[in-house]
């Protein structure tokens, strides 16, 4: 939800930083605030978004903590380059999907940081995954398949199961990468959609069944392999629709 400036604009709850710090967050990292301006004063977002100094003051201290914005005495509120923010969090990525911040750049970024993380998830999975994980691999892989199956259905299922391989790894650490997962999926779909593609969803569906099927079978080296072509293959749709030419290069 994007507040209007002005009179008639939507007004947060008063008392939620949580909601200003987003909207903020969100028009800096869309570019409503580029790098190196200065917020307006807090006497104009006060009135913007009609809460008290002190949820300002807090919202702005959170924005601070990931890198977006940092306050000069004399000079005021300034943001940060991107070099400074914490790509790392929630947030922040939420945010380049919210506020529309997603570039093909962008995509193959994430997808390059899911080739480096998934499929290593994906060969722990196989040697430390539960028969309940597995079972959950292949419910998701069923409802990914099932016919007339909506874009939406298909992205929370096909995110639910990069999530169930990474909890399945049992490392922390890939677990906590879940949100990053999320917005390149979501991100990518929105770009190239195997939906209502026939092909592109069987071979979805493929590609998918095999990961689940090698970890079942504790296989680690055929998951990780398995894991690799399912994200590789999706940077190549995206090259393709985009017309970018992908960093990683194509699928051999």
């Amino acid at each position: 939800m994007n507040i209007e400036w002005g009179i008639g604009g939507a007004q947060p709850a008063k008392g939620f930083h949580g909601f200003v710090m987003a909207d903020l967050g969100r028009s800096i990292v869309g570019g409503d605030f580029p790098a190196n301006s200065i917020l307006p004063r807090d006497a104009d977002l006060l009135k913007r978004y009609g809460v008290s100094r002190t949820v300002l003051r807090e919202a702005l201290k959170t924005l601070a903590a990931k890198g977006l914005i940092q306050a000069k005495a004399k000079i005021g509120t300034r943001v940060l380059s991107r070099s400074n923010w914490n790509l790392f969090d929630p947030d922040i990525l939420k945010w380049h999907a919210e506020s529309g911040a997603v570039d093909a750049q962008f995509l193959f970024d994430l997808q390059e940081m899911r080739v480096a993380l998934e499929p290593e998830a994906a060969r722990l999975a196989a040697l430390r995954r539960t028969d309940n994980q597995v079972a959950e691999l292949f419910s998701c892989v069923e409802e990914m398949g099932k016919p007339g199956v909506t874009g939406p259905d298909f992205v929370d299922s096909d995110l639910r199961f990069h999530v169930t391989v990474a909890e399945a790894s049992q490392n922390p650490f890939m677990r906590a990468i879940n949100v990053l997962i999320e917005v390149a999926l979501e991100a990518a779909f929105r770009v190239s959609s195997p939906i209502p593609n026939t092909v592109a969803h069987e071979r979805a569906i493929t590609r998918h069944l095999a990961i689940a099927q090698a970890i079942e079978d504790r296989d680690s080296t055929r998951a990780h392999a398995a894991m690799h072509l399912v994200i590789q293959e999706g940077i190549d749709r995206v090259a393709t629709v985009t017309g970018v030419v992908s960093p990683q290069g194509p699928t051999q």
